[in-house]
């Protein structure tokens, strides 16, 4: 049996990466699946029942450290043992800095609570049963986690930390036969964008990005998992940005006007 637990686990990346896992691992999969809705993470549990695979649900918040901690305990309760950790839950945002009044500020620290911290309090919690199974640890991350996206300041700032975080971790690590590797997806074909926060910390109800060149949600959780199997450190997942980081050390004016031209022009800074 291999338990894998996946944060964000009701709908797009982590659900996918869900319904893949149970399809390659069978009846030797167990799945932990983590998220806000019970309703949506009960209809991806019984796509992977079907496939052989074991599940458990836990409505929860990400946002909120006991509700982590119990997580992690629920699932060693249940399964007795952790392989894989995904922290994969996260929310979304685009607004311009200036654009964004003084008593809607604190939506950085509720973005930075679910995509940081979240990430932080499963994986201080999840550490020693990983440690004891010599296992896995995901992050999936984003490329604002590696490139400065103007209208994402916020965005950026969380998945920047979560690069560092996890960047330490793997090195901290080494010894213990626990593998962190860090994925770097670009515009992914889900609704994340649309359910993010706008300036007002209200879904913003559209994307701010040019998605005509989405990755499909499939492909995504494939070169994740993928990944995650062979113990890599980074999954970067667009060609563009494998260039764009050598290119920042040398023509850093180039990379922020790639960066600009990802964005719809009705959001671009004026």
């Amino acid at each position: 049996m291999i338990v894998t637990l996946i944060t964000g686990g009701s709908d797009g990346i982590g659900a996918e990466l869900a319904r893949q896992l149970a399809a390659k691992q069978r009846g030797d999969a167990a799945l932990v699946l983590a998220g806000r809705s019970q309703q949506k993470l009960d209809a991806v549990a019984a796509q992977c029942q079907a496939q052989g695979a074991k599940t458990l649900c836990v409505a929860m918040d990400v946002a909120q450290e006991p509700q982590c901690r119990s997580l992690v305990d629920q699932a060693m309760q249940q399964f007795g043992r952790i392989d894989n950790l995904i922290n994969n839950a996260g929310v979304s945002a685009q607004a311009l800095f200036e654009e964004v009044k003084a008593e809607d500020l604190h939506w950085y620290e509720t973005l930075m609570k679910v995509n940081l911290w979240g990430s932080v309090w499963c994986t201080h919690a999840a550490l020693p049963h990983l440690k004891a199974t010599r296992g896995r640890i995901v992050a999936v991350g984003s490329l604002a986690g590696l490139f400065g996206v103007p209208g994402r300041t916020a965005y950026s700032a969380t998945k920047f930390a979560m690069t560092g975080f996890f960047e330490a971790l793997r090195i901290e690590l080494r010894g213990a036969g626990v593998s962190v590797t860090t994925a770097y997806p670009g515009v992914v074909a889900t609704s994340i964008r649309h359910r993010g926060f706008n300036a007002r910390g209200e879904p913003a109800g559209s994307s701010g990005l040019k998605e005509d060149d989405a990755m499909p949600v499939e492909e995504c959780a494939r070169l994740i998992l993928e990944g995650m199997e062979k113990r890599e450190r980074e999954v970067v997942m667009v060609a563009k940005a494998r260039l764009g980081r050598f290119m920042k050390l040398i023509a850093p004016g180039w990379v922020e006007k790639q960066a600009l031209a990802a964005l719809k022009d009705e959001v671009k800074p004026h």
